[in-house]
């Protein structure tokens, strides 16, 4: 297969759905002779919020250290390859093509067919092997308890702040949730955790105990050291990113720690794109009410004598209340759009959510396009609520092609 008919096989794969479980990976990590180096430190990290933005700060630090990183984050924004990077580098087409068209064959004949996800992993940890990699960040794509990731043995665990999300799967209760992402915890292997919610941070405090893991609690945002990714929240996860290095035993000076942290980059993190010189586009991906209150900090710390117009959509599961409330509070036009995606919330619900007094300001569109045009005298716009929103419009932007997925 060539890249894009070795893309289109994969992405027919997410019609066998969301598979949670570590069987059917670790055969596939097994025969496709994937799992890590025994030289290969690996970190897994695990959260509701910051999982991207910390996994991003640890690559960059240690790329600053002169380590080889294989990054394996989810999902993509714009295109398939930004999920496997080494040293920075996304993955090539051709080398894509060529795993995919060795990972069609082995599966071929399997009762169980790997998932979208699952193939992605696989993918990733071959190239990782082979490119010699000596330090793997994995990023939990839900959960964390039968995430496939959790089939790779890890080194250092690490938790990003843990709030209510995907509880079809996950549990209802906040303590629920914190049990399954902490199950990523190894058998006295350390563990790194962002503050959290006292019933979650109970439920860590035990997970820890009983598998005799150092757990460090990051009580204080990093200060002093400027960081590669804006965003008030960004200081917190730099300072679980440093701590993660550290319990894997890398050993980082100020200068080490200056670059890495500087340098570090992920898209759709409150992203400024520039269009022209009478416009700044803000891309980020807030999908629920953690991550839209640390938005709103940030757009009030960077910009805190304007209010952008704001384009939004939402997936139908979303917590949309809470997060328009906010939202509300700081923008001035309020643009909806639909979103690609078969869960996409109608325009005409996201209106009846807007409170009262921001329905005046609300005009609905039949795509995002159409919200950028109504948008384009505006000098400071926001995109947001859904990664599959900000990834239409960073392609859109980009003038590149769009292909968004569903794991």
């Amino acid at each position: 297969m060539n890249y894009s008919e070795a893309i289109s096989w994969l992405y027919s794969t997410q019609t066998f759905g969301i598979k949670l479980g570590l069987e059917n990976p670790t055969r596939l990590l097994r025969e496709y002779l994937a799992f890590p180096r025994h030289t290969t430190k690996v970190i897994q990290v695990a959260g509701t919020n910051g999982k991207g933005s910390t996994c991003a700060f640890i690559d960059s630090l240690a790329r600053a250290t002169g380590s080889r990183t294989g990054l394996f984050t989810s999902p993509h924004l714009v295109s398939y390859r930004e999920r496997i990077q080494v040293s920075g580098q996304q993955m090539p087409e051709e080398t894509i093509a060529k795993g995919l068209s060795e990972l069609r064959e082995l599966v071929k004949d399997w009762e169980h067919h790997p998932t979208f996800f699952e193939l992605t992993l696989a993918l990733a940890m071959r190239y990782f092997y082979e490119q010699e990699c000596e330090l793997i960040v994995l990023e939990v794509g839900m959960g964390g308890r039968f995430d496939a990731t959790t089939a790779v043995p890890s080194d250092v665990a690490v938790l990003t702040p843990v709030d209510l999300d995907h509880q079809q799967w996950l549990g209802d209760t906040l303590t629920a949730i914190a049990g399954e992402k902490s199950a990523i915890f190894r058998e006295g292997k350390p563990a790194i955790s962002a503050p959290q919610a006292p019933e979650a941070a109970r439920i860590i405090e035990q997970t820890a105990n009983q598998t005799r893991s150092p757990l460090t609690w990051i009580s204080e945002p990093l200060r002093g050291y400027p960081l590669g990714l804006l965003g008030e929240h960004q200081a917190s996860n730099a300072a679980v990113a440093l701590e993660a290095l550290y319990a894997a035993g890398f050993e980082m000076n100020y200068d080490v720690v200056l670059s890495g942290l500087s340098k570090a980059t992920h898209p759709g993190r409150f992203e400024i794109i520039s269009p022209n010189e009478d416009q700044s586009i803000i891309l980020d991906i807030a999908h629920n009410p953690h991550a839209t209150r640390s938005l709103v900090a940030s757009l009030r710390k960077h910009f805190p004598k304007q209010k952008p117009a704001l384009i939004f959509g939402a997936a139908g599961s979303k917590e949309i209340d809470p997060m328009l409330e906010m939202l509300e509070e700081v923008a001035g036009e309020i643009h909806f759009t639909p979103i690609n995606s078969p869960r996409s919330t109608p325009t005409d619900t996201l209106f009846e959510h807007t409170p009262e007094q921001g329905k005046e300001r609300c005009r609905q569109h039949s795509n995002v396009k159409a919200a950028l045009l109504a948008c384009e005298k505006a000098p400071l716009v926001l995109v947001t609520g859904s990664a599959f929103l900000v990834g239409e419009t960073k392609a859109l932007l980009e003038e590149s092609e769009h292909l968004a997925s569903s794991q």
